[in-house]
């Protein structure tokens, strides 16, 4: 087992899964990986605290952190581990106690983001990345910018791996965020 000097974090796309997205969840959770971050944008609120309610479960199962995206209202009902929200929400959420992490594309975002209270920040995207089609990736000098304007932890989205981690981490990151990689790829590079 590699032990990583770095953080990992996975975020979901479940139609991106070959398989059962539940038993995919699970083989992620027993992986090197920090957290999951369960994006799922386009499920309605019910079907969405369903598949928290499993997601959860599977990740405290194998000590991993659940980080819900933009459902705030359902954090500590479901017992998740904190919040991930767009830089526009999190400007209009109160001070609730959660352990928010915030997406920023700029560096006044990030500082702005932490100056609000954030716990960590989303930096992209980094490289190019089917996700993004179309759309410059903002690239490593970005991100060691991003990186070195604020005090709490930032990470790496859009085209990382573990071919390019490296680079992540020597800008400054504290890690990187990765979806197809877990969605359809080969998790064993993650243990």
């Amino acid at each position: 087992m590699i032990i990583c000097m770095f953080k990992i974090i996975c975020v979901t796309d479940r139609k991106l899964c070959e398989e059962d997205f539940l038993k995919r969840i699970g083989k992620i959770a027993q992986s090197g990986i920090e957290s999951i971050i369960l994006r799922e944008k386009d499920l309605s609120d019910s079907e969405y605290k369903s598949l928290a309610e499993e997601v959860v479960e599977i990740c405290h199962k194998y000590g991993k952190k659940c980080i819900l995206h933009s459902h705030h209202d359902i954090v500590g009902k479901l017992g998740a581990d904190g919040l991930h929200v767009t830089m526009e929400i999190f400007r209009s959420m109160k001070n609730n106690g959660i352990f928010t992490g915030v997406s920023c594309h700029s560096v006044a975002e990030a500082q702005e983001a932490e100056k609000l209270g954030a716990g960590y920040i989303i930096a992209g995207h980094i490289f190019q990345t089917d996700c993004k089609k179309g759309l410059r990736p903002r690239g490593l000098d970005f991100l060691n910018q991003v990186c070195h304007s604020v005090k709490i932890p930032v990470y790496a989205i859009g085209g990382i791996n573990m071919n390019n981690m490296e680079s992540v981490i020597n800008a400054g990151a504290s890690g990187g965020c990765i979806m197809s990689g877990f969605m359809r790829g080969n998790i064993s590079e993650y243990r």
